[in-house]
């Protein structure tokens, strides 16, 4: 059974954000969640922005004063495979901000499409707000690829 989501959008960029851009969003944050077995209803915001945005979000809040290509503030403090709590009608589970000027640049760079390039981002950034990381061992490193292509395949973006 589906829960509702709801993801607020917001627009960052000189650039349009078009419904194409943000039904594909959805469909990431719903295959993440699916894939997660995770049927709360969830809130979250997606903000769209470019590397001058990030890279002030990115000094301010972890000190490193440099673009990067997507950041999660995570509201609820998981563990990667925890059960959400059942009391809550509601789980809001935080924020990911995405560099659209990055996302381009980098599906260049791995010639992939601007849209594959989103939807890892979003799943990546999805699974850091459920609680996943990669920074501290390789094993929680290899864990969280294998899940990022597990739900990027069930998307049909999966890399052949």
């Amino acid at each position: 059974m589906k829960a509702k989501t709801m993801i607020y959008f917001t627009n960052d960029t000189s650039e349009r954000v078009g419904r194409k851009l943000k039904k594909l969003v959805q469909k990431a944050v719903a295959a993440t969640l699916d894939y997660e077995n995770f049927y709360n209803a969830v809130e979250l915001s997606v903000s769209f922005t470019d590397d001058e945005g990030i890279r002030a979000l990115n000094s301010e809040h972890r000190g490193i004063d440099k673009a990067t290509d997507v950041l999660s503030f995570p509201l609820t403090d998981f563990e990667g495979g925890d059960e959400p709590p059942m009391d809550e009608p509601c789980v809001a589970l935080g924020d990911i901000v995405i560099s659209v000027e990055r996302a381009r640049a980098q599906a260049e760079e791995f010639g992939h499409s601007f849209e594959r390039e989103i939807a890892f981002l979003c799943v990546h950034s999805m699974l850091h707000l459920l609680g996943y990381d990669h920074v501290n061992s390789d094993e929680e490193d290899a864990e969280m690829r294998g899940r990022q292509s597990k739900i990027l395949e069930n998307m049909g973006l999966g890399v052949k």
